[in-house]
């Protein structure tokens, strides 16, 4: 399990982007070649219902790392309760140009400014056809950057439509600090005609496939209390089955003076981790347990973790420190938790 801390330094020395593809290319072969079983997870059978599904465990893979499908089997083999992969568009995109991901190794973090670059859900679906993994697969869907913003239900609804069957459940991103004015989305007019649209989208979907995928909306550190309570009110009013707090946050305090600083893009890492967790206590509050909370944002440690689940969380993702932990930091967390409670809302 320390095979990662020694391979580091040689990823670290290469350009950020380079490193992450490097660093998927070798897991894959791993896993192809049987040899996962020397970096994976032990004990990782700790069961938890949420959203009506059974995860094997509460520690799962955030969205941005897979952004195709196309390491599932390789992430999978981890150790994860579960995998989330996207974000996914419509139709393909280059993302936003390079470079456009850059490491702050003093804070443990990164700033990314990739802009959902990925090959367009069509292929995104071809990939999760062809995995032999079997537990929770969580699908993110976003819009395309050429779609404007009154037009951005559409391109969600493409993505609810399309991955409906093949995921156990659908996030919708719109707290992605690198798709211009996508945190809109998160206010006013546009987020209540959002989720009643998908919401009633997702019933009829239901109903032509005979399967209920449940829908959670990931959203942003950076919001205020009073944000964070008015999502909360329409999460619940619409009937959304899960939140996860949070993506990145475009706020650079606690990274001042940092080479990188100036970066735009989003920040993730140690440096979310309070904002991460203000969000989470703040939906908790109003929630009540009602919508589970998927929590993200700054867990490099098995104490992160706990701290999240205090808050409010029934699930956790790992992102960030996963790139600066590797994979013992899976092995950590899930040895510290204990067995979780079922947080189940009632239907």
């Amino acid at each position: 399990m320390n095979l990662y801390s020694s391979v580091r330094p040689l990823l670290f020395s290469l350009p950020p982007e380079t490193a992450h593809h490097l660093t998927l290319d070798l897991l894959k072969l791993a896993q192809l070649s049987g040899l996962s079983g020397l970096i994976k997870a032990q004990s990782t059978v700790k069961p938890v219902m949420v959203m009506g599904l059974e995860f094997e465990n509460p520690l799962g893979l955030a969205a941005g790392l897979d952004k195709n499908g196309d390491y599932i089997d390789a992430l999978a083999a981890l150790g994860f309760g579960f995998i989330e992969i996207g974000t996914v568009t419509p139709r393909p995109q280059p993302g936003n140009p390079k470079p456009r991901l850059f490491r702050l190794p003093e804070h443990r973090a990164i700033i990314n400014r990739m802009g959902f670059n990925n090959l367009g859900i069509d292929h995104l679906l071809e990939q999760t056809g062809k995995r032999h993994y079997q537990g929770i697969l969580g699908i993110n869907i976003g819009k395309n950057a050429d779609t404007p913003l009154e037009q951005a239900t559409d391109d969600y609804l493409i993505g609810l439509r399309k991955s409906y069957a093949a995921a156990s459940y659908i996030t919708i991103n719109i707290s992605s600090p690198n798709t211009k004015n996508l945190r809109q989305l998160q206010q006013g007019d546009e987020i209540k005609h959002l989720l009643e649209t998908l919401k009633n989208e997702q019933n009829r979907l239901q109903a032509q496939h005979g399967k209920y995928t449940p829908i959670a909306v990931k959203i942003a550190p950076d919001l205020n209390d009073e944000e964070i309570r008015h999502i909360a009110e329409l999460l619940l009013d619409f009937g959304i089955d899960g939140v996860i707090a949070t993506n990145t946050t475009i706020t650079r305090d606690k990274v001042q003076g940092h080479i990188h600083a100036e970066e735009s893009g989003g920040l993730s890492g140690a440096p979310v981790k309070d904002a991460a967790t203000r969000v989470v206590k703040g939906l908790a509050e109003t929630l009540q347990n009602r919508v589970p909370i998927i929590a993200a944002g700054g867990i490099l440690c098995a104490e992160d973790a706990q701290e999240k689940l205090n808050a409010g969380a029934s699930l956790l993702q790992i992102y960030s420190g996963l790139i600066y932990r590797g994979p013992k930091l899976i092995e950590e967390i899930l040895a510290a938790l204990p067995v979780q409670p079922n947080h189940e809302p009632p239907r």
